[in-house]
C-alpha cells in the first residue's frame, strides 16, 4: 500500500541512533581491552625484565650511586638507613644514646675494656663506616683492621692487599692497625675503602643473586655445617637455598665473634654449634680470652652482637621465615616484587612486615612483642643486679689477698655467667628473636653469677678466719653506681654528625 498525504513520515533516525550507540560501544569496549591486554603485557615484560642495566657493574663498584642507576627503588629504599626513627628499645638517632649512662652497671661489666668507655646505640647501616670512625673504642684505643670486615665495602681492599686472594688479603688487613687498613691505596693512589656495606657485598654483580661476600662468614658457616650436618666442604654460595641466603647475608655481620690472637683475622665460633653454651665451649677449648677484668682480675669474653645465633633458636627460623622477611619485607613496584632495602625494626612497619602471616591487629601484635621484650629486660636487671654483686664480692676477696688459684672456680663462674648477660643484653631483638632461649640464658647467668658470690663468701670468710681484715675501699667498687641518666639530644664528641650522611639525602 502506497503512502498517502494523510499518513504521518516515517521516522528513521532512531534506528540509525542506535547502530550509532552500538558502534561507539563496541569501539570502548574494544579500547577497553586492547588497553588491558597492553596492561597485562607491559606489567608481564617488567615481571621478566626486573631491572635494565644502563650501566655495567661488576666485582670492584663499591660505589652504590652507581649500582643505583640500575636499580633505583632498591638504592632509595637503602638511602633510608639515615632516617631517625626508635622502638621502645633501640632505633635509629641522630645522636646515638650512651648505654654507659643509661646502664651504668656496663661500666663495671666491662672494666679494663674498651667498651667500658664509649657503647653507643648503633644507627642504620648508612652510618657502620662513619660511625667507628668516630667511636671512642677506636680513636682512644689501638684497634685491628680486623675491625673493618663487618663495617665497609672491603672486598676489592682484601683482593688488592691478597693480590686476587680475598683470603690472604682479608688476614693481611685484619693484622693492620686500623687506621693503615682504612686508608689502604691501590697502586694508583687510589683509596679502596670508601663506603659502608652497600650492594656488592650481597650481591653477584653479575646476575643480582644474594651472595656471601665475608671470608669468616664462609669459614664459620663451613665449620657449623661439618659439625651439625657431617658435610665436608661446604661452600654456602653452592650449597644454600635462596631462602637460606635472605637470613645467611645477614648473618655474615650481626653474629658473635672475635679475632685470632696472633693475626688478628675474624673467626666465628661455631665449630661446636651457635648456641651460647656451644661458643663458651669452644672459647674454653682454645683457650681464648678477650681480657683480664680490670675490677676482679677474671680472665674475660666479651659478647658482640649475635642476631644470627639467637634468631635460630627461636620459632621464625624453625618455621623457614628469613632475616630479610621481617627486616627487608617485600613491596610492590608495578609489577616488580622487591625487598625493601630500608632496614629496620619490624615493628616500623608492621604492615608489610608482621601483618603479611599475623592475623589480629597491629596494635594487639605490638603488645605481644613489647610483652617479650619487657620480660627480657627484667631478667637483664636481675642479672646485672646479681653479677654486679658478685663482682664486689670478688674484688673484696681479691683485696684480702685471694690468689687466683683461690678463684679459679669463682673466676670460670663470673666468666660464663658474665658472657651469657652480655650474649643477650648485646643481642639487639631485646629477646624477641628467641624468647624462650634469652630466658633460659639469662637464668643461667643470675645462677651462675649467685653461685660465684657464693664462692667468693667462702673464699672471704676463710680469709678472715685466718686473720685478714677487710679494706676501707676496693679500688673500682665506685664505678657502675651512677644514677642512670637519659642523654639528652644534643651533639656529642664522638658521633657522626647528621650532615655527613651520604651525600643526597640531607
Amino acid at each position: 500500500m502506497s503512502q498517502t498525504s494523510s499518513d504521518p513520515p516515517r521516522k528513521k533516525f532512531p534506528l540509525q541512533r542506535g547502530y550509532i550507540i552500538a558502534v561507539a560501544l563496541t569501539a570502548g569496549v574494544t579500547i577497553i581491552i586492547v588497553a588491558l591486554l597492553m596492561n597485562i603485557f607491559e606489567r608481564r615484560t617488567e615481571g621478566q625484565t626486573p631491572f635494565y642495566r644502563v650501566v655495567e657493574v661488576d666485582e670492584e663498584t663499591v660505589d652504590p650511586k652507581v649500582w643505583a642507576q640500575n636499580w633505583p627503588h632498591q638504592y632509595d629504599s637503602y638511602m633510608r638507613t639515615v632516617d631517625h626513627e626508635r622502638t621502645r628499645y633501640g632505633g635509629s638517632s641522630a645522636v646515638p644514646m650512651q648505654k654507659l649512662d643509661k646502664d651504668p652497671w656496663l661500666k663495671k661489666m666491662w672494666s679494663g675494656y674498651a667498651f667500658a668507655v664509649d657503647y653507643r646505640e648503633a644507627r642504620g647501616h648508612a652510618y657502620m663506616l662513619l660511625d667507628q670512625e668516630e667511636t671512642e673504642r677506636v680513636t682512644e684505643f689501638q684497634q685491628p683492621g680486623a675491625c673493618l670486615h663487618c663495617h665497609a665495602s672491603v672486598i676489592p681492599a682484601y683482593r688488592f692487599a691478597g693480590e686476587g686472594d680475598v683470603w690472604a688479603g682479608f688476614v693481611k688487613m685484619s693484622g693492620m692497625p686500623y687506621e693503615e687498613a682504612r686508608n689502604i691505596v691501590d697502586d694508583s693512589g687510589e683509596q679502596l675503602i670508601e663506603h659502608p656495606v652497600a650492594c656488592v657485598d650481597c650481591h653477584n654483580p653479575e646476575t643480582m643473586s644474594l651472595r656471601v661476600s665475608r671470608p669468616a662468614f664462609k669459614a664459620g658457616i663451613a665449620a657449623l655445617m661439618k659439625h651439625e650436618r657431617g658435610i665436608e666442604d661446604y661452600d654456602v654460595n653452592r650449597d644454600a637455598s635462596r631462602q637460606e641466603m635472605r637470613t645467611y647475608v645477614c648473618g655474615q655481620c650481626h653474629v658473635e665473634y672475635y679475632f685470632d690472637p696472633q693475626d688478628k683475622h675474624v673467626i666465628y665460633p661455631w665449630a661446636q654449634g651457635i648456641n651460647v653454651d656451644d661458643e663458651i665451649a669452644y672459647y674454653d677449648e682454645v683457650g681464648f680470652n678477650d681480657w683480664t677484668h680490670g675490677y676482679t682480675g677474671t680472665p674475660m669474653l666479651k659478647a658482640q652482637h649475635p642476631e644470627f645465633e639467637l634468631y635460630n633458636a627461636g620459632t621464625h627460623a624453625a618455621a623457614g621465615v628469613a632475616c630479610a622477611d621481617c627486616h627487608m619485607p617485600y613491596e610492590r613496584m608495578g609489577a616488580m616484587k622487591v625487598s625493601n632495602h630500608h632496614v629496620r625494626s619490624p615493628l616500623l612497619d608492621m604492615a608489610s612486615s608482621c601483618m603479611t602471616c599475623h592475623g589480629g591487629s597491629e596494635s594487639d601484635l605490638r603488645q605481644r612483642v613489647h610483652t617479650i621484650q619487657d620480660t627480657t629486660q627484667g631478667l637483664i636487671d636481675r642479672a646485672a643486679n646479681a653479677l654486679v654483686e658478685m663482682m664486689d664480692d670478688l674484688a673484696l676477696a681479691r683485696a684480702m689477698g685471694a690468689t687466683p688459684e683461690d678463684l679459679a672456680e669463682a673466676y670460670r663462674l663470673h666468666r660464663e655467667a658474665q658472657f651469657r648477660l652480655d650474649w643477650i643484653y648485646s643481642e639487639n631483638s631485646r629477646g624477641f628473636h628467641a624468647p624462650q632461649e634469652a630466658a633460659r640464658v639469662l637464668a643461667d647467668a643470675i645462677d651462675q653469677a649467685r653461685q660465684a658470690q657464693l664462692e667468693a663468701r667462702r673464699i672471704i670468710a676463710a680469709l678472715e678466719a685466718r686473720g685478714a681484715t677487710r679494706p676501707e675501699h676496693v679500688e673500682g667498687s665506685e664505678v657502675g653506681t651512677e644514677k642512670p641518666v637519659k642523654p639528652e639530644p644534643a651533639p656529642v664528641e664522638g658521633v657522626t654528625p647528621a650532615e655527613q650522611a651520604p651525600a643526597g639525602v640531607y
